[in-house]
């Protein structure tokens, strides 16, 4: 079954960056994915959040989000899943840029930037278009870098819904509940 699925998305994969290859996308995907790296450009973003002191709060949730989403795809399901990166089972595809080093499953980028952007959709909703914007954006650069399957998108999309939500729970109960809330 692993092996029909891998299947499908390496051909749904295939498609995407057969309809979408283009020398501009050559160029700036891997900037867009870089700004995903290690969750980067929303760590900035978050404590830039929390340095006025009406969204300190949405900072800090947002930096929960993003801690949880780590420890949860990072640090738990990647290693469970150990699934092959595309490039890794597929040796004829060729990289823009260097080779991630831990699995696939599920996308790491996805998860951190979907995780933030429903955690500042919810608290600052004018601030939900761009984020998400962003999010997609990074989001599709793993795919059109060759990095990720479809179905490793997905699972990041809503590892981090999901995570998202953890951190609101955490939130409401040992954070307003206390009244620990500054």
């Amino acid at each position: 079954m692993l092996n029909s699925i891998t299947a499908m998305d390496y051909n749904l994969l295939i498609q995407i960056h057969n309809l979408t290859n283009n020398t501009f996308f050559d160029q700036i995907m891997p900037v867009i994915s870089a700004m995903g790296d290690l969750g980067a450009i929303w760590i900035i973003i978050s404590l830039l959040l929390m340095l006025k002191k009406e969204y300190r709060m949405i900072g800090l949730l947002c930096i929960l989000s993003l801690l949880i989403t780590t420890i949860a795809g990072e640090g738990i399901i990647k290693h469970l899943v150990q699934r092959p990166r595309p490039f890794v089972q597929f040796p004829e595809i060729q990289l823009l840029i260097k080779e991630p080093m831990s699995s696939s499953f599920p996308s790491g980028h996805t998860a951190s930037s979907f995780a933030f952007a429903f955690m500042l959709a919810g608290k600052l909703k004018k601030a939900a278009v761009p984020t998400f914007i962003v999010a997609i954006a990074v989001a599709f650069s793993r795919l059109y870098l060759m990095v990720h399957y479809p179905t490793d998108i997905i699972a990041g999309i809503l590892l981090g819904f999901i995570c998202a939500k953890i951190a609101e729970l955490i939130y409401d109960k040992y954070i307003l509940k206390k009244g620990l809330e500054t």
